[in-house]
């Protein structure tokens, strides 16, 4: 299977993760020690850090990670800012804006800071609030060969209607991607 086009700053708002097979973005209570030992294609770190103008995160999130310098492993400088409702109680952080207002609003504050990059949203919760108001311009994911069974999912819609997507790295944007795994046993 082919790999996706380069990323390019685009002044896009891009919804950014690496996923479990079965759908995690992340452990229970947002843990992340399960990204570790995986390969990615060489370059694909420096890729994300150079198109990346802002970071638009939750704040869930940010309490049990708040390190800003381990975005991209160091690689990438610029403002971050965390959406919540308690700014108030939040542990200031250099180039870190806490924003208690309308996601919405969060992204337009995010895009002016991004000076034409991209804005990275790296909230499960905030991704599907902006997907819902159609203010999500890419999903990019990196499907990680593991299945976690519990944590956060990218999407959950209990009861709702599935959202459709195209895939931007074909001629045929509805095709499925195929992929393969076999377990790995230990011992």
């Amino acid at each position: 299977m082919a790999d996706t086009r380069r990323q390019e700053p685009a002044a896009k708002v891009l919804w950014h993760f690496t996923m479990s097979l079965d759908g995690f973005v992340a452990g229970p209570d947002h843990s992340m020690e399960w990204m570790t030992g995986f390969t990615h294609r060489e370059g694909l770190v420096d890729e994300y850090a150079q198109s990346t103008g802002a970071i638009l995160g939750g704040r869930d999130a940010w309490d049990v990670s708040p390190d800003v310098g381990a975005i991209y492993g160091g690689a990438w400088k610029g403002p971050v800012f965390v959406l919540t409702t308690h700014p108030e109680d939040a542990e200031p952080v250099e180039g870190v804006t806490f924003l208690n207002c309308d996601v919405a609003d969060a992204v337009r504050i995010g895009l002016q800071a991004a000076d034409g990059k991209n804005l990275e949203v790296l909230s499960a919760s905030i991704g599907r609030q902006l997907l819902h108001r159609g203010l999500i311009d890419e999903i990019d994911l990196h499907v990680a060969p593991v299945l976690l069974g519990d944590g956060i999912r990218l999407f959950d819609n209990p009861g709702g209607t599935p959202v459709r997507l195209a895939r931007g790295d074909t001629d045929d944007p509805t095709s499925v991607v195929n992929v393969r795994y076999h377990p790995l046993t230990s011992g």
